[in-house]
């Protein structure tokens, strides 16, 4: 299963956050809480003083949700006892009827709050029209932390949100006014880093590999510190580009390093290193690696992350291993997931490498 998509989302979300006109910032309070029919957990009508709320707004079909839901959940359960409510929130779903089924397969890795989208009113949704479309965000997930006093304190991708930052906020002594000053100027770079995004696109295009790793490290000096590292997926292209493999996959087992709780990045790393064409030396051993870390963070659960371990695991000889983990993924799957996993099964089981899709 190919991830480039949502991949390349992870890599270069900080430069492409699209904040341009926003009228909810950090700092500002929280709209009100307008949601549609409670999936799972006790309603929430308002956000009550003294008490911290995580709202994540995510959908069924989105890749990069699914890998941050776990995430999420731990930290509901490390802090919910602490007076943190988290709050679910679907929004841009296709169809509203997966939503409950979805929940339920998630089973212990999702026991937070959950809540439809209110779509009486508008066909996006009023959550996704006053706090998504209000805030400038485009890409989910994307999470809301609000403090005790009903203000926004953070917002971002979920797998972002730091521990301390919660801790600080649930002790009163989170510094609101400065995230609020840190946070404009962020979206003041946004435009900056849009334009070097560009540029940088244009040259890969051209194969223009040291104007591309040029531009890499402009937008480096206008992220945050602790953003930087998204940007070491775009790196880790141009060196592929450069067809300089040592240090791309040096840059592989850095970027794998650094998230080894990250199922949808390990596998689409893993993915793209067994897969893509463009690749005239392969490390398999290396995929093989990523490839077990995303099935370890994923638990064994989720079909497309075993397909890729199976897939893996044949190029390098070992038949009957790959055989027993498609049979696997294949167990797992449903829908046209499924067909497409049993396509790849009967190939080797003739001792044929699937196709990639």
């Amino acid at each position: 299963m190919n991830w480039a998509a949502c991949f390349s989302a992870l890599a270069a979300g900080a430069m492409l956050a699209q904040a341009a006109g926003a009228t909810l910032k950090v700092g500002d309070t929280a709209p009100k809480l307008k949601t549609g029919k409670w999936v799972q957990g006790e309603p929430v009508a308002e956000f009550q003083k003294g008490k911290a709320y995580i709202v994540e707004f995510w959908a069924t079909w989105c890749g990069p949700c699914r890998a941050s839901i776990p995430h999420l959940n731990e930290i509901y359960t490390k802090y919910e006892d602490k007076g943190l409510i988290v709050i679910g929130q679907n929004c841009w779903e296709r169809d509203e009827s997966l939503v409950a089924p979805f929940v339920k397969d998630m089973g212990k890795r999702m026991t937070y709050r959950v809540a439809l989208d209110d779509k009486r009113h508008s066909e996006k949704g009023t959550m996704a029209e006053t706090w998504m479309e209000a805030a400038g965000q485009s890409g989910i997930p994307t999470a809301f932390l609000i403090d005790t006093k009903g203000s926004i304190a953070w917002i971002g991708h979920p797998m972002e949100l730091k521990e301390q930052v919660i801790d600080d906020v649930l002790a009163g002594k989170y510094d609101v006014q400065k995230a609020a000053t840190e946070y404009d100027q962020q979206q003041k770079n946004q435009a900056q880093l849009r334009t070097i995004s560009m540029a940088m696109n244009r040259a890969m295009q051209k194969k223009d590999w040291d104007e591309a790793a040029a531009k890499v490290d402009e937008a480096a000096k206008l992220l945050p510190e602790d953003e930087r590292d998204h940007l070491d997926a775009v790196r880790f292209d141009i060196l592929l580009g450069k067809e300089d493999y040592p240090a791309a996959y040096r840059m592989a087992t850095k970027i794998s390093d650094a998230n080894q709780d990250n199922a949808m990045l390990q596998n689409e790393l893993a993915w793209r290193i067994a897969t893509d064409d463009s690749i005239k030396q392969r490390d398999l051993a290396l995929a093989e690696k990523i490839a077990r870390r995303a099935t370890k963070a994923s638990e064994e659960k989720e079909p497309g992350i075993l397909d890729t371990l199976a897939r893996v695991m044949f190029m390098q000889g070992k038949k009957e291993d790959a055989i027993a983990l498609q049979e696997k993924a294949v167990g797992l799957a449903d829908g046209d997931l499924k067909a497409s996993l049993q396509k790849s099964l009967d190939s080797y089981k003739k001792g044929e490498l699937a196709e990639a899709e």
